[in-house]
C-alpha cells in the first residue's frame, strides 16, 4: 500500500504502508506526510483537501483531526474515480514503470519512487486543469464511466 499526495505544485512524498489502513493509521499519514506537504506548498494560504470516500478518511475521528487541524475538505461523491486525478496519476506511475523489471519488495519501493519522484509540477497542473471536462463527461455519461 503506498499513500502519496499531489498539487498543481507537484508530487509530495510517498508513504509506503506495511498495515491496513486504519483510522489512527491514517491520520499519522497526514500528520507526518500531508500536513509537511501542504505547508511547504501553500506555505499560510489556504487549500482544500481531496480525498476519497474510504473508511479510514471518513471515520469519525479523522473528520475530527482534520477540523482540529484546519484542513477543509473537498466533499466527494463515493466511486468516482474518473474525477480523482490523482488516480491517473498513478497511471502515468504505472506506465513510467511498464518496462523496469525489479527482483524483490526493496527494489520495486526505489523504483516507484523513483518514478514518482519524476513527475513534473507541468503533469499534475494538466490533470488538475482537466477537472471541468472530467466534470463534463461524467455529466454527459450520466455517472457511467468515462475515458478518464
Amino acid at each position: 500500500m503506498i499513500w502519496g499526495a499531489m498539487s498543481s505544485a507537484g508530487v509530495g512524498p510517498l508513504c509506503f504502508l506495511k498495515t491496513k489502513v486504519t483510522a489512527p493509521v491514517y491520520q499519522d499519514i497526514l500528520e507526518h506526510f500531508m500536513l509537511p506537504s501542504a505547508d511547504q506548498i501553500f506555505e499560510d494560504a489556504d487549500f482544500i483537501f481531496q480525498q476519497h470516500l474510504a473508511p479510514a478518511h471518513t471515520a469519525k475521528s479523522t473528520k475530527s483531526w482534520l477540523n482540529d487541524h484546519g484542513v477543509g475538505v473537498l466533499d466527494w461523491p463515493a466511486n468516482s474515480p474518473d474525477l480523482n486525478h490523482i488516480e491517473n496519476l498513478w497511471g502515468i506511475v504505472k506506465r513510467k514503470m511498464r518496462n523496469k523489471r525489479t527482483k524483490n519488495a526493496d527494489e520495486l519501493k526505489a523504483t516507484v519512487k523513483e518514478t514518482w519522484d519524476s513527475i513534473l509540477p507541468q503533469q499534475c497542473h494538466k490533470l488538475i486543469n482537466s477537472m471541468p471536462r472530467r466534470i463534463e463527461a461524467v455529466i454527459k455519461a450520466k455517472g457511467a464511466p468515462t475515458k478518464y
